[in-house]
């Protein structure tokens, strides 16, 4: 199995209101999920080569691998889609396509949005279906529990709150939700659909 890279986002610098100490913290938790999907990589490598399956500690690895992998993942989709330069609203392509599943641009962002501020810890994930092509929004609370099979995840947030806690309170997510659509690039988005 390969080794994943701890990839660079060098669009991160000078994000509106987002500060660099906050970008720092999170992600350094984004390279304890490569680090770690790399481990158990490694340690699951071992037990095909020997093949020792038995036991709760084979379950347990392959279980965790899924939370790891998915954590890693996620967060790359959600750091590449941040930029200082973002903000802007979608261009008319991908306008139009959130206009007819959702009614209007103004009614997709405040569903968006209010299921950001739901209680609890999670991600709030704009899916597209790959067979139909109809976008989802999505409540997802652990990394690899409930992603729709078969859907491309277009725009990604972070709801948990390490993604925020360096620059604001805990009870401050509302700000969150307006610092990160201030900072989405809707074009790398875009190019996510299918």
């Amino acid at each position: 199995m390969k080794e994943y890279p701890v990839k660079k986002f060098i669009n991160l610098k000078n994000l509106t209101v987002i500060t660099a100490e906050q970008i720092d913290v999170h992600l350094n938790l984004y390279n304890g999920y490569v680090n770690n999907t790399n481990k158990l990589n490694e340690i699951l490598k071992e037990k095909i080569k020997q093949q020792d399956f038995e036991g709760p500690q084979f379950a347990e690895l392959v279980r965790r691998l899924g939370f790891e992998y998915n954590g890693m993942r996620l967060h790359e989709l959600y750091f590449a889609a941040l930029n200082k330069d973002g903000g802007k609203k979608p261009n008319n392509g991908f306008k139009k396509l959130i206009e007819k599943n959702f009614n209007s641009f103004g009614n997709f962002k405040n569903y968006f949005n209010k299921i950001a501020a739901m209680r609890g810890v999670g991600w709030v994930i704009l899916y597209q279906d790959k067979e139909t092509k109809q976008l989802s929004l999505h409540w997802i609370e652990q990394h690899h529990n409930g992603h729709p099979a078969g859907f491309v995840p277009i725009i990604v947030m972070d709801i948990w709150e390490h993604a925020w806690s360096a620059y604001l309170k805990p009870t401050e997510r509302s700000q969150y939700i307006e610092d990160y659509f201030a900072n989405l690039d809707w074009q790398i988005c875009q190019s996510r659909l299918v």
